[in-house]
């Protein structure tokens, strides 16, 4: 890849990507939890090496292969603004999805009002109905905007996979706002039942 500049004259130069550029930002590995038959997997900033403050205006978390015990179990997201005392942040949000069988005979492109929430201080799905078999499991990430702001809402962007019970593969879009002003400093991840069986949960942040 690389990226046009201007010189003096305005002639085109095409300099290769990360030559001759002072700043583009980088992704910077911060956590892995990995489950094993694990009710909850919370990033508290300050535990466990956990960094979920300023230092980064913008934190990612990757999912890979996650496992439900239960059959169509959906991941859950939470916030808190006490270190973890309480997950319980007013939330906002939106969701679609799309999805495709294995027979080829059903698709589906749908907002779905269902699992939205409005000013809901529960468990957030990002992610729904998850199968159970041994092959089966959901994947995905989220984008976390400026957790750790005094003035402004904080917002989230989803995008998740699953392979689901009933043998479809459903892509998932979830999009929000926690609606507080105070610093989130911690987030919980769970299963709507059951324990999450394997898989993990990774953290960065974004310069």
């Amino acid at each position: 890849m690389s990226i046009v500049k201007l010189n003096n004259n305005g002639v085109k130069n095409a300099t290769a990507f990360g030559s001759g550029v002072t700043s583009l930002g980088s992704m910077v590995f911060i956590k892995k939890l990995t489950a094993s038959s694990s009710s909850t997997l919370s990033f508290v900033d300050g535990s466990s090496s956990v960094v979920l403050d300023n230092t980064y205006k913008e934190y990612l978390f990757t999912f890979n292969n996650i496992h439900p015990a239960t059959d169509n179990a959906d991941i859950m997201i939470n916030f808190s603004i006490d270190s973890g005392s309480n997950y319980n942040v007013a939330k906002t949000s939106t969701h679609f999805r799309a999805l495709h069988n294995e027979a080829g005979n059903a698709t589906s492109l749908a907002y779905d009002n269902s699992s939205d929430m409005a000013q809901g201080t529960g468990d957030l799905n990002i992610l729904l109905n998850i199968g159970n078999g041994n092959d089966e499991c959901g994947s995905g990430y989220l984008h976390l905007f400026n957790p750790s702001s005094t003035t402004f809402v904080k917002h989230f962007i989803a995008n998740m996979n699953r392979y689901d019970g009933a043998d479809y593969t459903v892509n998932q879009h979830t999009a929000g706002y926690a609606n507080t002003t105070s610093a989130i400093d911690a987030v919980k991840f769970q299963m709507d039942t059951g324990n999450i069986d394997a898989g993990d949960i990774c953290l960065y942040g974004i310069n």
